[in-house]
Parts: C-alpha cells; sequence; structure tokens
C-alpha cells in the first residue's frame, strides 16, 4: 500500500469518508471503488487520488447511502471524489507551475486562447495574401493559402507534442504517487476494454443517478457519443495526414473519401455529445456538484462542443468567401484545445484508465 501522507484538504475528506464507507459496505456492488477500498484498511494520498480517478461519478452511492446528509456522518462521496479528482489534476500536472495557470477560470482562458489564436491567423493572412481570406475552398491547397502547410504543422504539431508530453507527465506522476504495480498486458486489456464501454458509468447497472435517484442512461450514451466523435475526428486528420504525404493529395477533400466522412461522422458526434453533456450538468443533482474545478469541467466540453460545430460549419461552407475565416475560427479552437489539454478535463480519461488498469490487476490478484 502507498504510504503517502494525507496533504490535502480533499484528500482528507476523502479519506475520512472512506472510512465510514469500509465498515458499512453498503454500496459494495455499485462500481469499481468498492471493491478497490475493500482492499485497505487505512486510506493514504496515493490511496484516495487512486480511488477517486477510479469513479465514474454516477452519483448511485448518494441516493443509496444511509450515512449521507443531513446525517452527522455525511457521506457524498461523489461530491468528494470530484473535488479531489479536480485537485489531482493540479497536484499531478507536469510542470507543476503551469497548473496553476489553469485552477481558475478556465473557460476565460480558453476562450481567450481561440480569439487570440483566430486573431492571429487572421492577421497573418491579412499580411501575407489577404485575398485568401474571403477565397473559395474548394480548389485543392485552398486551405494552406490561408495559413502554409509547414507553418501550420510547426504551430500545431509542436503545440500537440508539448501537450502529449506533458499529459503523459502528468498521468506518470499520479502513477506513482499510488505505487508501484506492475502492468501486465491483462489488466491493459480488461481496463481498455472497461474504458471503451464506460463500464462503471452505469450506477451498478442501472444507469447515472446524477439528476434524480431516478437512474438514466442518457449521461453515458453523451460521453460515447463524444469519446468516439473525438476518436473519427483523430482517424479523420490521421488519414489526411497519409493522403498529404503519401499520396501527394492536399486539404480539402471530396465528400467520400475517409478524411471528410471520419471527420463529418466525428463532428457530429462531438456536437450532440458535448451539448448533452452540458445540458446534463446542468440537471445535475446540487448535491452532487463541486466547486473546485475552476470552470475548467465547462471550458473542456465547451472546446470540444466548439471543435465539433465549427469543423461541421468549416464543412458546409468550405465553398464560400466564408472559409477563410471559418478555418481560423476553427484552427484557433484546435490550438486552444492543444494547449490546454494537460491541464484541464482532459486528463481525466488518461488518469481513469490509469486507476481502471491499476483495478485489473488488483483484483487479478485476488481470484
Amino acid at each position: 500500500m502507498n504510504l503517502a501522507a494525507l496533504t490535502t484538504a480533499p484528500q482528507e475528506e476523502v479519506a475520512r469518508q472512506m472510512g465510514v464507507c469500509n465498515a458499512c459496505r453498503y454500496c459494495e456492488g455499485i462500481c469499481a471503488v468498492f471493491p478497490a477500498m475493500e482492499l485497505r484498511r487505512t486510506f493514504a494520498g496515493g490511496d484516495v487520488d487512486y480511488l477517486s480517478n477510479l469513479c465514474h461519478n454516477c452519483g448511485a452511492c448518494y441516493f443509496d447511502c444511509q450515512y449521507a446528509p443531513p446525517h452527522p456522518f455525511a457521506v457524498n462521496m461523489p461530491s468528494a471524489m470530484a473535488a479531489l479528482r479536480e485537485e489531482s489534476y493540479a497536484r499531478h500536472a507536469w510542470p507543476p507551475a503551469a497548473a496553476h495557470l489553469f485552477e481558475r477560470n478556465g473557460l476565460t482562458i480558453t476562450l481567450a486562447l481561440i480569439i487570440a489564436v483566430a486573431i492571429f491567423i487572421g492577421g497573418f493572412v491579412w499580411a501575407s495574401d489577404p485575398a485568401a481570406l474571403f477565397a473559395s475552398g474548394l480548389e485543392a491547397g485552398a486551405f494552406y493559402r490561408v495559413m502554409p502547410h509547414n507553418t501550420m504543422v510547426a504551430i500545431f504539431g509542436g503545440a500537440l507534442a508539448f501537450a502529449i508530453f506533458a499529459s503523459i507527465m502528468g498521468v506518470m506522476r499520479f502513477w506513482r504517487a499510488a505505487g508501484p504495480m506492475p502492468v501486465t498486458p491483462t489488466s491493459l486489456w480488461r481496463a481498455f476494454g472497461d474504458a471503451a464501454k464506460l463500464r462503471y458509468l452505469d450506477g451498478g447497472g442501472m444507469g447515472c443517478m446524477t439528476e434524480s435517484e431516478r437512474p438514466s442512461d442518457r449521461r453515458k450514451l453523451y460521453h460515447h457519443l463524444t469519446f468516439y466523435g473525438f476518436l473519427l475526428c483523430f482517424a479523420s486528420t490521421s488519414t489526411g495526414t497519409v493522403f498529404h504525404y503519401l499520396l501527394d493529395w492536399p486539404a480539402p477533400y471530396p465528400w467520400w473519401t475517409p478524411v471528410k466522412i471520419f471527420g463529418v461522422l466525428g463532428g457530429i458526434g462531438l456536437t450532440i455529445g458535448a451539448g448533452g453533456l452540458l445540458i446534463e450538468g446542468a440537471r445535475k443533482h446540487p448535491a452532487l456538484n463541486s466547486n473546485g474545478d475552476g470552470g475548467l469541467g465547462q471550458a473542456f466540453i465547451w472546446t470540444l462542443l466548439l471543435l465539433g460545430t465549427t469543423g461541421l460549419i468549416l464543412t458546409v461552407l468550405r465553398s464560400t468567401p466564408a472559409m477563410g475565416i471559418l478555418l481560423a475560427i476553427h484552427l484557433g479552437v484546435v490550438f486552444a484545445f492543444f494547449v490546454t489539454m494537460p491541464y484541464g478535463k482532459f486528463v481525466h480519461g488518461l488518469y481513469r484508465t490509469a486507476a481502471l488498469i491499476r483495478h485489473a490487476h488488483e483484483q487479478a490478484q485476488i481470484k
């Protein structure tokens, strides 16, 4: 067991509530958190970080709990674990100093980045080829009149490379804090399967109870649409890279190519999924809310929504004089997403997958 001390107030609160839950064990069939909890008699800092990121925030344990407020024990595990997750994102971020830039006003920072980059691209075009900003996007290579391909690759490729590296460093810091544990092919297979199916986002099989004690599968559906929409957009970009470098076929592409099909389907998934998550967030039961994320949760979902919608609008209107402006806005959203990836809600998927890997290995050891 990890013996790291409890160093933050969210860690101490989750450890306190886990002590009550470990004595009760009424909710042991709801999700992965409670079987993992039962393997521990005490809860150190790394333990509660791990358990909080294993929680999928379905809300079922709150409505099932006999010790929930107004009981003096005041057990509200979804809220306490959400606060700790959000605090752990900043604590494990790399480099540590950068995390403080995103702890508050996440939506404002993201919007500022989007606007700043869109203005930068617009200024770049006006300074070099003003006509490109209002040119039709049907001819091959039209996008690169707005910004040359090599410049685009340098700016956005550099931002993405840094985001990936910083995210990996953050996950490694999180993993080390929870204590050493081997990673096996079996645990990876089980964890990736659970993550792909959102296995624990169902309140023990009935559905999420984030709105009330009446279960619903809406949140799980919107998560699936968002996740797989994002993967399809990534597949579109990857396919476009192959077309550009291996087939010498620059963007934009006809509607029947895999690049366009993946991109449109991904954009639809992102738009519907992120929009649905925003609606579900507004409906969330007040007792389950956490006030510790500084707006990064909302900023992340809004960024995903903008990624989907601006991409779809650009696809529809690429043959009009609005193409250049729309491309500048879309690239601004992409850049903002890359920059905020390691310091916002995006990392919750990485930390949760790491927690699922640890959980799969632990459960395999006791069978």
